[in-house]
């Protein structure tokens, strides 16, 4: 679905990531740990294309067409989908508006999609104005359910949100990456290998992981990408030990 290869980013003078290298098979979702600063927005706004991340090394690969090149709404366009944490607002279009404008030409109901992430009333009200943290990010899962991609980057979708709206955000996620089975806690290899929906999460406290199971997780550290393995392990790990000692342990030879 997603192949990396040697990729550094840039923003203006300054490079904040180097070489990095990630393949993400169809029916994945892999999780992205980091601290603060370290890139992981970086990586995943390079993958969508976005202007101020300015690739200086590498390719970026998507269903094994190269798009490094390729500007944003040609990325969106195969299918590639994006939750930012701070989308602005956008007068004089309504959420109903871009929510349709999202599905591509596609016959969607705008009305039943927004009564999945309790929106409908929110419709007729111009993109994300008075919105709150939570009302926001169900804003976005709206329109990526209209847009309806392959492959799903969420950048800390629990963060400025409640308890409540982190089980919705997660059901909607599943809705899209098509895991009805997630619901569950238990992912057969099976039942993985038939989807074809992918996704890379963000997470610094991990609470989506409850809802959304992620397969493999990252440590993303200093513009690097280090360890990878089980994402309740390796938040376990995190948690007791801290991103240091955890990158100490790789760098030893051992295992998060």
């Amino acid at each position: 679905m997603l192949k990396i290869e040697n990729l550094s980013v840039a923003i203006g003078d300054r490079q904040v990531l180097k070489g990095i290298n990630l393949h993400i098979r169809p029916g994945e979702v892999h999780v992205l740990f980091g601290p603060n600063g370290t890139g992981k927005s970086t990586l995943l706004g390079a993958i969508m294309g976005l202007s101020r991340f300015r690739v200086s090394e590498g390719r970026i690969y998507f269903k094994g067409e190269d798009i490094t090149d390729l500007p944003v709404n040609e990325r969106a366009r195969r299918g590639i989908g994006i939750m930012i944490q701070r989308p602005p607002t956008v007068r004089g279009v309504s959420l109903k508006q871009l929510t349709e404008i999202c599905a591509q030409g596609r016959e969607i109901d705008a009305g039943q999609m927004a009564d999945l992430v309790n929106m409908r009333d929110f419709l007729g009200r111009n993109v994300n104005e008075g919105f709150s943290g939570g009302e926001i990010k169900r804003s976005e899962l709206l329109q990526l359910m209209a847009q309806n991609p392959d492959f799903l980057m969420l950048d800390e979708p629990e963060s400025g949100v409640d308890l409540d709206n982190i089980a919705l955000v997660g059901k909607a996620v599943n809705l899209i990456l098509e895991r009805k089975e997630a619901a569950s806690g238990r992912i057969k290899n099976a039942q993985r290998h038939k989807r074809i929906k992918a996704g890379l999460i963000i997470t610094h406290t991990g609470h989506i992981l409850q809802y959304l199971p992620a397969d493999i997780a990252h440590v993303l550290y200093d513009g690097e990408l280090f360890c990878s393995g089980n994402p309740a392990e390796m938040l376990d790990c995190i948690s007791r030990q801290g991103y240091e000692a955890c990158i100490a342990c790789y760098t030893a030879g051992g295992t998060a």
